[in-house]
């Protein structure tokens, strides 16, 4: 699957955030290129509708995307899933784009592969140091 690149307004392609964390996006199933994203136990954005129920990563993709990206394959899986690095258009310029796996480590909810570029490795270790996501506490619950 050859996607356009991410400048390219014509390779805008209509993705839904599995429970995972994972994309399907014209039918395939897209890992995000360099992150693995550890469960975090199912959890539900209640303030939309329908109400939206995944891992926390799922939850903050579907949240983030508003369902279009762009993506550039960069493996193919036996399964015939794919690894690509995803992008959205976020502002007016033309490059106004946010990296997928970026945000999600900068946020805490994805690791960085050891094949990931330096960029990943250096967000995941300040969402560690900050104790965000994965690296914090979870506080959903409190009882007094």
């Amino acid at each position: 699957m050859a996607w356009a690149p991410p400048g390219d307004a014509s390779s805008a392609r209509r993705a839904q955030v599995l429970p995972d964390g994972t994309l399907k996006v014209d039918g395939r199933r897209v890992h995000l290129y360099g992150i693995y994203i550890p469960p975090t136990g199912k959890f539900c954005n209640t303030k939309i509708r329908p109400s939206s129920c995944g891992s926390r990563a799922a939850v903050a993709l579907d949240f983030k995307i508003q369902g279009f990206v762009y993506c550039d394959q960069k493996a193919r899986y036996t399964d015939g899933s794919v690894s690509a690095l995803c992008q959205i258009k976020d502002g007016g310029g033309l490059n106004d784009r946010v990296d997928l796996s970026a945000y999600l480590l900068s946020r805490g909810w994805a690791v960085a592969l050891p094949t990931a570029p330096f960029e990943y490795h250096t967000l995941e270790r300040i969402a560690r140091h900050r104790g965000l996501g994965v690296w914090g506490f979870q506080a959903d619950s409190i009882s007094r």
